[in-house]
């Protein structure tokens, strides 16, 4: 099979191409690896700079294109797109990354009288581009038409289902991690390089530290049990929201944006790692995959209970935390801080993920036609 993938450049503060990030490069490179020629192809919302390579992925083969966005913008996206795709004449073309690429990807499968396939790795409609005039109901009806929908959580697959009337394969395909980033590490070594105080007990989590998200429970949290309890320390890491920043308290740890590795050592670091969001369509829909990272690092978990998170984690009763609840977060820290549980889950790897995505790729090409 003959795979073109058509996703953004910069995805979560990383290149693509460069650093060979998460599921926007894996997916293409574990496709190759079984076999199938796959051109990953990249298109850029700023300046950078253009790539044309090939990256090693037998038996199957592997190219990345990197398309800057020129002296037209991104207006020549389109056609700079369709003329490589032309020359590559895939069997299936797959779109993701956001809605625009999502929408653009179905023009050009059109063109090329090709399958057309989404992988939605997120609720693309919750993302900022998703606000200019038309691209919701663009966005919508290139799912309808796709003869194949990926979601990374079951939630959203039920939205594509039901609330979009999808017509091809619909698949819930989660993300997964890098176990050789992480694992279970020492707790004190890992306090150590961080700076972090080695004898205290630590709440904290990572990622995007916003009010919309949810964050502020987390740190309401904190304020009670501290008033209580002089050895809690809350260590953060990720970007801040200046409408919501974090408490004023010398028992707060702002560590800022960590490096992926440096990541793991926080969680490591951690005796309650905190797993944050909101009853909005993107918590109900998104999969944080920090779950995943915290609960391989064996970390004692509060997870807001909604969407996927629910259903995860729906055999650890102490793990779960109603949204928005402070009293609720409180005593769930309160609980693991005293007699901590773990949850075990099942975490396929990039592998078996692919195998999935492969089988729904042969099978929705079949329906094309009918679509």
């Amino acid at each position: 099979m003959r795979v073109a993938y058509l996703c953004k450049r910069q995805y979560m503060s990383h290149d693509v191409i460069v650093d060979r990030y998460a599921r926007l490069y894996e997916q293409p490179r574990q496709l190759a690896l079984r076999g199938h020629d796959v051109l990953g192809l990249c298109l850029s919302y700023r300046s950078t700079q253009a790539r044309d390579e090939w990256h090693t992925a037998n038996p199957g083969r592997l190219r990345w294109v990197g398309l800057t966005p020129g002296y037209l913008g991104g207006l020549s996206y389109p056609y700079q797109a369709l003329r490589l795709l032309r020359a590559f004449a895939p069997n299936i073309v797959v779109g993701t990354s956001d809605a625009p690429h999502i929408i653009l990807g179905g023009w050009l499968a059109k063109r090329l009288g090709v399958s057309f396939a989404v992988d939605l790795y997120d609720h693309f409609e919750s993302f900022g581009l998703s606000r200019l005039p038309g691209v919701i109901p663009l966005y919508r009806r290139a799912l309808r038409r796709a003869a194949v929908v990926t979601c990374v959580s079951e939630p959203l697959a039920d939205l594509v289902r039901t609330g979009y009337g999808a017509r091809g394969v619909v698949l819930a395909l989660p993300s997964t991690i890098d176990r050789t980033i992480f694992y279970p590490r020492d707790r004190w070594a890992c306090r150590t390089r961080l700076g972090v105080p080695l004898d205290a007990k630590l709440i904290g989590t990572a990622g995007g530290l916003s009010k919309e998200k949810g964050i502020e429970p987390l740190y309401r949290a904190f304020e009670w049990i501290a008033q209580e309890n002089q050895n809690v320390h809350l260590v953060l890491a990720g970007s801040l929201d200046p409408r919501c920043p974090p408490p004023q308290d010398s028992r707060v740890h702002y560590l800022g944006k960590l490096p992926h590795a440096q990541t793991a050592e926080l969680f490591n670091a951690l005796d309650v790692g905190v797993i944050y969001l909101r009853d909005t369509p993107y918590g109900r829909y998104s999969f944080p995959q920090k779950a995943y990272e915290m609960a391989v690092c064996e970390v004692p978990l509060a997870v807001a209970s909604v969407g996927a998170m629910t259903t995860l984690f729906q055999s650890s009763i102490q793990t779960l935390y109603e949204p928005d609840d402070v009293a609720s977060l409180t005593n769930i820290l309160n609980a693991q801080l005293a007699q901590p549980e773990v949850a075990t889950l099942q975490i396929l790897d990039w592998g078996e993920l692919a195998s999935l995505a492969e089988k729904a790729y042969l099978a929705g090409a079949e329906k094309v036609k009918s679509l």
